[in-house]
């Protein structure tokens, strides 16, 4: 199957940390058809996993484990970063 891109920014220390690597922040990556976990993707970017709580999906909040595919936008949050519903960081599951 090939691959197509989604879209992947890092908010707040995760930020810094690829920004003092002179990586860029915010990236696209190579997701096949059928998805890869935001996890995956996380590790791949060399992220330490321990530090990514939350990842907002398409404008969504959802536990780090959540599929991205192929056109989605993703952005990883570490732990204590503001949002409108912090209660939900690592509670929130995909359907």
């Amino acid at each position: 199957m090939s691959a197509a891109t989604a879209t992947v920014r890092s908010f707040a220390f995760l930020h810094d940390i690829r920004a003092e690597r002179g990586l860029p922040t915010t990236v696209q990556v190579e997701v096949p058809a059928q998805g890869v976990s935001a996890r995956g993707i996380a590790a791949d970017l060399g992220l330490p996993l321990e530090l990514v709580e939350g990842v907002f999906l398409n404008g969504r909040l959802f536990e780090y484990d959540v599929i991205v595919r192929p056109g989605d936008r993703v952005g990883l949050v570490p732990p204590g970063t503001p949002a409108f519903h912090p209660a939900f960081f690592g509670r929130r599951r995909a359907s």
